[in-house]
C-alpha cells in the first residue's frame, strides 16, 4: 500500500509507484498510563528518517487497543490516531511502558481488549518494547523461551512473573530477531536507532541521531546504568580520552596510550573506563571501530583492504573475522546489503 494518494489523472501508474515508494509501517500501543516521553520516542525518531529524496521511511501510528483514549501517567489524556486495525496493518509493533497495569508484575493477564488487540497483530510482524513494556509481550506469551531485556530495577520482579523469559538486565537492548527489547528510556531510543541501522544502514541511523541531537550508537551489548553514582566532579574522566581515540581509530592505539594520554594508570584507567562505558576499553574500541568500518563500506568504495586499515584492524582478514564474529557477515557482503547500487559492485 503507498504511503500518499496520487490525484488528478495526468500520472502514468509508473510514475505515482516511482513517487510514492511503499513506507515501512509502524504501529504504537499506548496503554492506560503511559508516560509520555517513551510514547513519543518512535514518531521522533522513525519520524526523521528520510530518503535521498526526502520522502519519509516510515509511517508511524499512535493506537490503543480499542480505539479510545487513555490517560498517559502524567495526567492527560492521549488521543489515537486509530484502534486495533493499526496493529494488524503494522509492519512493525511498539509497545511502551505502561503505569496502570500492576497486576503485569505479578504475572497476571492482559485485559481482554489489549490479549484481543494482540492476537490481531499478523505473524511476522516485528515485535518491539521500552523498557516496562516487556511485561506487556511477555504476558501475552510472545517472550517464551526468547532472551529480553527491560529496566535493571524491575528485573527480579521480571522474572518471578515471566519464568520462560530469559533476561539479561545487563544490556541496554537485546535484538532476537522479530521480537526486541530495550532497558530504560534512553535505550528505548538506543534500539529505535538500532532498527533504522538494521533496516536502512549506518548513514540514515547517524542522520536520524543527528537530528534528535543524541549518540549515534550505542551498543545493545553495552551495560546498563546499575545504581552506580556520579563520579565527583574532582575525579578525572576518561571521555576526553575517548573523543581523542575516535579521532585517531585507525592508528594502532594501546591500552597504555589510552591510560597515558587520560594521565591515569592502567589500573585505574581501566576500571574507570568500564565503570562510565559499561565495557572495557579494548571492546569499545573493537566496537568503535567496527562501526567506523560499517560506514566507510555503505559510503565509499574503498577496497576492503583500505577500509580495513583506515579503520584500524590492520589486514582484511582481521576485519572479516571481527564483523563475521559479531555481525554474522563477510564486509563483501555488507556492503552489498547497506551500499548504494553505484558501489554496490566495489570490492
Amino acid at each position: 500500500m503507498s504511503g500518499t494518494r496520487a490525484c488528478g489523472t495526468s500520472a502514468s501508474p509508473d510514475q505515482v509507484v516511482a513517487a510514492s515508494p511503499r513506507r515501512h509501517r509502524i504501529a504504537v500501543l499506548a496503554l492506560p498510563g503511559v508516560p509520555p516521553f517513551e510514547l513519543g520516542i518512535p514518531s521522533r525518531v522513525f519520524g526523521s528518517v528520510e530518503d535521498a529524496e526526502g520522502r519519509p521511511l516510515y509511517d508511524v501510528t499512535v493506537c490503543t487497543a480499542d480505539g479510545a483514549p487513555v490517560l498517559s501517567d502524567a495526567g492527560f489524556t492521549v488521543q489515537p490516531a486509530a484502534g486495533p486495525e493499526a496493529l494488524a496493518a503494522a509492519d512493525t509493533v511498539i509497545v511502551p511502558p505502561t503505569h496502570a497495569m500492576p497486576e503485569l508484575g505479578r504475572g497476571g493477564p492482559l485485559p481482554p481488549e489489549v490479549t484481543a488487540a494482540i492476537a490481531g497483530i499478523r505473524p511476522g510482524t516485528r515485535l518491539v518494547s521500552i523498557c516496562s513494556g516487556s511485561y506487556v509481550l511477555a504476558a501475552a506469551g510472545l517472550l517464551d523461551g526468547r532472551p529480553a531485556t527491560t529496566h535493571w530495577n524491575l528485573a527480579p520482579e521480571f522474572r518471578r512473573a515471566y519464568p520462560k523469559v530469559k533476561v539479561d538486565e545487563e544490556v541496554l537492548f537485546v535484538d532476537d530477531g522479530d521480537v526486541l527489547t530495550s532497558a530504560g528510556v534512553a535505550a528505548g531510543v538506543d534500539l529505535c536507532l538500532h532498527l533504522i541501522r538494521r533496516d536502512h544502514g549506518a548513514a540514515l541511523a547517524n542522520r536520524a541521531a543527528r537530528m534528535c541531537v543524541v549518540p549515534p550508537w550505542r551498543d545493545g551489548g553495552q551495560a546498563q546504568y546499575i545504581d552506580r553514582p556520579v563520579p565527583e566532579p574532582t575525579v578525572a574522566s576518561t571521555t576526553a580520552t575517548r573523543a581523542w581515540a575516535l579521532e585517531r581509530l585507525g592508528e594502532p592505539l594501546s591500552l597504555l596510550q589510552l591510560a597515558e594520554h587520560a594521565r591515569m594508570s592502567l589500573r585505574t584507567f581501566t576500571r574507570r573506563f568500564r565503570d562510565e562505558v559499561g565495557m572495557t576499553p579494548v571492546q569499545w574500541l573493537t566496537a568503535q571501530r567496527l562501526e567506523l568500518a560499517k560506514q566507510l563500506l555503505e559510503t565509499t568504495d574503498l577496497s576492503i583492504d583500505l577500509v580495513a586499515h583506515r579503520a584500524g584492524f590492520g589486514s582484511a582478514n582481521s576485519l572479516r573475522a571481527h564483523m563475521r564474529t559479531t555481525f554474522g557477515v563477510s564486509p563483501a557482503a555488507y556492503r552489498r546489503a547497506f551500499s548504494p547500487n553505484d558501489l554496490a559492485g566495489a570490492l
